[in-house]
């Protein structure tokens, strides 16, 4: 996609490029307007300063409303394929960090209490949007979606242990020792197996303790597993970029930022890139 607009093209390069002294202008005073708005929203819970100060955070929070309002309307408006950018991950963050306080307008009854604290603790997810700007932030995302199927065996083989010892100390330990169903009993296996131990619910038979003892020792032999397979992902991805795997470069046509060094054509408009000098 070619932008006809000399103004689009410029939007899209202070927008969505970081190369530019304009581009840079604008990622700080945004980053700087999330944290500030996140702190405004920690701030109106606490009641004393709620009760002070509520009227200057109701305007302040409105402010940043409008504000990341205009820049998702912009970059919707700039995106050469604005669906895309809408369905993507930072498209969904940029739209909930501004739905909850028009939202709110809707659900203002009193029986809707509960509504409006949620909509309005929704708004902190504004810190996520900070994600784009973090280079750390994107290996780690990286290093995790290339984990991802790893990660998503072990979830499922500690479900399923935790699935067969919250079925036994059912059977033993029974409602009268606090497993009063299984799910309960799977809560108390998860939270041994996890190692966190909150003591709630605790075994009294021997064969529970048995029981217990083979849930903590399997927690103790199996939570490192997920440390090991990130790293392995981390060293990767770290190889990767050392290969130049993930250097950046702009289209020439549409001035879209973050293809890859070895990428062929544009995710955006599709041009074709120069074959790399040798």
């Amino acid at each position: 996609m070619v932008f006809h607009s000399p103004l689009r093209k410029r939007l899209h390069l202070i927008i969505f490029g970081t190369d530019t002294p304009a581009g840079k202008l604008f990622d700080v005073v945004l980053i700087y307007g999330i944290l500030v708005s996140v702190a405004a929203v920690m701030l109106d819970s606490v009641e004393a300063v709620n009760q002070r100060y509520g009227v200057y955070l109701f305007y302040l929070e409105w402010a940043f409303t409008l504000l990341f309002t205009l820049e998702y309307a912009v970059r919707v408006y700039v995106s050469p394929r604005p669906l895309r950018y809408v369905f993507s991950f930072y498209g969904l963050v940029d739209l909930l960090s501004i739905v909850p306080t028009y939202l709110a307008v809707f659900f203002a009854d009193a029986n809707y209490l509960l509504m409006i604290r949620m909509l309005r603790v929704l708004r902190v997810f504004r810190v996520m949007k900070l994600v784009r700007y973090s280079q750390e932030a994107t290996f780690l995302l990286r290093a995790l979606h290339s984990a991802r199927r790893k990660i998503t065996v072990f979830f499922l083989g500690v479900l399923v242990m935790s699935t067969v010892f919250g079925c036994f100390m059912f059977v033993v330990e029974g409602p009268e020792n606090g497993f009063t169903s299984i799910p309960k009993s799977i809560y108390w296996t998860i939270v041994t197996i996890t190692t966190v131990g909150y003591g709630d619910i605790t075994p009294k038979t021997a064969w529970g303790q048995i029981i217990s003892t083979m849930s903590m020792l399997t927690g103790y032999s199996i939570i490192a597993i997920p440390t090991g397979i990130v790293s392995v992902e981390f060293f990767n991805e770290a190889t990767r970029e050392q290969r130049g795997d993930y250097r950046v470069k702009a289209c020439s046509r549409c001035g879209g930022q973050g293809h890859y060094e070895n990428a062929v054509y544009c995710q955006f408009c599709g041009h074709t890139f120069p074959p790399p000098d040798i």
